[in-house]
Order: structure tokens, then sequence, then C-alpha cells
């Protein structure tokens, strides 16, 4: 385990959602005491969408000034955006709907247009966005879970885009037979790595297995997607409930 991690678990998976939203509440209300804005990525999973309804319904949402939220996601699947598959869509109807929001506030991955100019296409818009920052841009805070496979994102294992060390994101293929081939647009690692903070939610006796794999610090080289999440100069926290850390 990256030595700047750290690991916090709620009783069970209502408690989790509930413990996750107060933790992104709390590291917005703190950074935007000392900045103008907060740059937030989103993840996809049924573990966020709780969290994001509940971040959405007040009390939570007059706790922040969302109007200073800019909301990106770290992945994205090749459908339009009214699919039921789109991470956007699942976002917008749990908590972007909810919220006063300026339409400029929302950078959503471009899933309608063809994969390689849709990765272009959100690799220029980061660009400008952190325009003022020299090198690679550092998210305030960056929401992944982790999937029975250990893959990240869009970052599954034995995936090419796992070595990818320039593009900052890139269009990816991935199956679950029987299903058929499905693109998707993800962030890499050097741009994930770079996050002021990233929050692991995981929940489920299913994932404890890969849980205690990755944060039993085993020395061994990192095989899965997951125990390559290591922000270089930003801190690390896994959320978990007490089943996913038995």
């Amino acid at each position: 385990m990256p030595i700047n991690a750290g690991v916090i678990v709620f009783k069970d998976s209502q408690e989790l959602a509930r413990g996750a939203t107060g933790y992104i509440l709390s590291a917005i209300v703190q950074t935007l005491s000392r900045q103008d804005r907060f740059s937030l990525v989103l993840s996809g999973g049924s573990t966020p969408r709780a969290i994001y309804t509940l971040l959405g319904q007040p009390p939570q949402a007059g706790q922040v000034p969302w109007s200073r939220v800019h909301f990106f996601w770290g992945d994205e699947r090749c459908v339009p955006p009214e699919h039921g598959d789109s991470n956007y869509l699942m976002a917008y109807e749990t908590l972007l709907a909810r919220l006063a929001l300026p339409a400029q506030n929302i950078h959503r991955i471009q899933g309608e247009v063809p994969p390689d100019e849709s990765a272009a296409s959100y690799e220029r818009a980061l660009m400008e966005f952190f325009e003022k920052e020299n090198g690679l841009p550092h998210f305030d805070l960056v929401l992944l879970g982790m999937g029975d496979d250990g893959h990240i994102a869009s970052l599954f294992p034995d995936s090419p885009a796992l070595g990818e060390t320039d593009r900052w994101v890139v269009a990816v293929e991935h199956t679950l037979p029987p299903a058929p081939l499905v693109s998707r647009i993800t962030m890499t690692f050097p741009l994930l790595n770079a996050a002021r903070r990233i929050a692991l939610i995981v929940s489920g006796a299913a994932k404890a297995g890969l849980v205690h794999r990755v944060l039993s610090g085993s020395g061994e080289a990192p095989r899965l997607p997951v125990q390559r999440v290591n922000p270089e100069e930003g801190e690390l926290t896994w959320l978990l409930d007490e089943a996913a850390a038995k």
C-alpha cells in the first residue's frame, strides 16, 4: 500500500455512502476556502449512485457553493449521453440536475463521437481548463471504484492503456463475455495519479479478497490496475464498508 494512503471503514453500504458524501463535502469546503474553484472527477457504478443521490439532496446540497465546483468523468462508455449505460446520465439524473450549475461547470466526455476523436477532444478540454498549470493537471478530488477484476476507471487488466505515459485520455476496448466488444474513453494513470486527493470507494464481500491483496503490501510488482493508483504528491483514501474490509 502506498505510504500516503489511509483507510476508513464504515458499517455497511448505507453508512459508506453517507461517509463518502461527508468526505466529498469536507474536501470541497476546505479547498474552496483557499482557492476559487474545485475540480471533481466522478466515477460510475452503483456505490457512486447512492453517494450522488445524497449529495443532491438537502441538507447536503446546501452545504457548498456548487457554482464553483467543476465536474469531470474518469471514464465513459461510447454511447450517447441519453443512453442508459452512460456514466454522465447517471450522474446527471442523481446529482447534477438537482444543482443550480452553470453549463460550463459540466465537462462530460462525448461518448457519441468516434472513440479516438472523443479522447483527443477531452484531453484538449482538460488542457484548456488547466491552462495555468505547468505539466499535468492536478484535480482536487478523483472518485474511483474498483471492479471485480481490479480495474479502475476503464483501465482493465492487460490493457495497453495501463502503460500509457504520454496521453492523459485514451480510447480503450473491453468485453465481458458474452457481451459484445465495447469502446470506452478513460483517463490514464499519469493524469489520475497527479490528483491532490483520490478516494477509492469499495463495497461488498465479493471484493474483500482484492482489497486484502492490495492493502496487505506484499511488495510484489503491481499486477492489478488498482495497484497502480499511487498519487505522486496527493493523498489516497480507501473508503470501505465492513464487508469489503473483512
